[in-house]
């Protein structure tokens, strides 16, 4: 009865949500509990393409629960049901609609189960019981995540600081200058305390959003620039031919590629290294000619960036900025 248990288990990143394939259930530590026939628990549906998963915010590394959880309490501003998991309390929301399925999302607010109109609540709490761990980890993990996201949060002024391909840019407000036609401009170099200068074509009056829409008008315009430039490195590398590319502001996607040639990037990329950027580029390329996550898709991304993994990692563990 257990191998009809799987779960869909969703992880929202702050504005949207994706979903993590089903996995086995962890280990929960030697406890001695009375035998009981196991509850029948619909399956639940299977996740999307990896590709959402991908291209994923930031993964955190494993988390020691007990040791971490012993007070710990998730609570769902629209919770009408609860469960104790381990030692933590999980008030969670529960709906009940036109499904076959058990679901399970993960989000900045808590957790959320949807269930078939047909299922008991107690194979729902059978259900939850089943995966604790994982739920428990993805709400630790998704809280620890939101403390990071809000820890780069920037504040909109002269002297804010951000990244730029890898490079920590401050803003200089300086209405003055000649370059209003394009908003700002990039000191060469450094002013002797290691940071670059953007210097914005802002009023020192201005308003924190007239900052942060000038900021990141000049980003989206070097973003367009620098991908383009990039697509057309490794697209011949490749063997394929993109036909337009477009910038996106997707929550937890990086990229997308359609079979007409089409790209989606999100200009946040801009933030990171440009070898970051770079697996981001041939990773939406290498769709072109494989259309799914196969052995033979990652070898293709592998033939132009050969740390394709190391740099996918490093795209999950570093922290982006918030703009707002």
């Amino acid at each position: 009865m257990r191998g009809l248990l799987q779960f869909t288990m969703d992880l929202f990143e702050g504005l949207g949500n994706e979903l993590a394939p089903a996995k086995p259930s962890e280990p929960r530590g030697k406890k001695v509990r009375k035998k009981a026939p196991p509850p029948v628990v619909p399956p639940v549906a299977d996740a999307q393409q990896q590709d959402k998963a991908d291209h994923a915010g930031p993964a955190l590394p494993a988390i020691p629960l007990r040791d971490t959880l012993a007070l710990a309490s998730f609570l769902h501003p629209q919770a009408t049901r609860e469960a104790v998991l381990g030692s933590a309390r999980v008030a969670y929301e529960f709906k009940r609609g036109k499904r076959k399925t058990i679901g399970f999302l993960v989000g900045p607010e808590g957790l959320s189960v949807r269930a078939p109109r047909w299922v008991t609540l107690r194979d729902v709490d059978a259900a939850i019981q089943e995966k604790a761990d994982w739920i428990l980890r993805k709400l630790l993990e998704t809280r620890q995540r939101h403390a990071r996201v809000e820890a780069t949060r920037i504040e909109w002024k002269d002297g804010a600081e951000f990244p730029f391909i890898g490079e920590t840019v401050v803003i200089r407000l300086d209405p003055k200058h000649g370059f209003a036609s394009v908003g700002g401009s990039l000191d060469a170099s450094d002013d002797g305390t290691g940071l670059r200068t953007l210097r914005l074509a802002v009023a020192q009056s201005a308003e924190a959003s007239q900052i942060r829409d000038a900021a990141q008008a000049w980003l989206m315009r070097q973003a367009r620039r620098l991908f383009i430039e990039r697509l057309d490195h490794f697209a011949p590398r490749l063997g394929v031919r993109w036909q337009k590319l477009s910038l996106s502001n997707a929550a937890t996607r990086w990229g997308s590629a359609s079979a007409d040639g089409s790209i989606r990037l999100n200009w946040r990329l801009i933030h990171f290294r440009l070898s970051v950027i770079d697996y981001v580029v041939a990773h939406e390329l290498a769709h072109l000619r494989v259309m799914d996550h196969s052995q033979r898709f990652w070898d293709t991304v592998e033939s132009v960036v050969p740390d394709y993994d190391l740099l996918r990692q490093q795209l999950k563990d570093e922290a982006v900025p918030r703009w707002s």
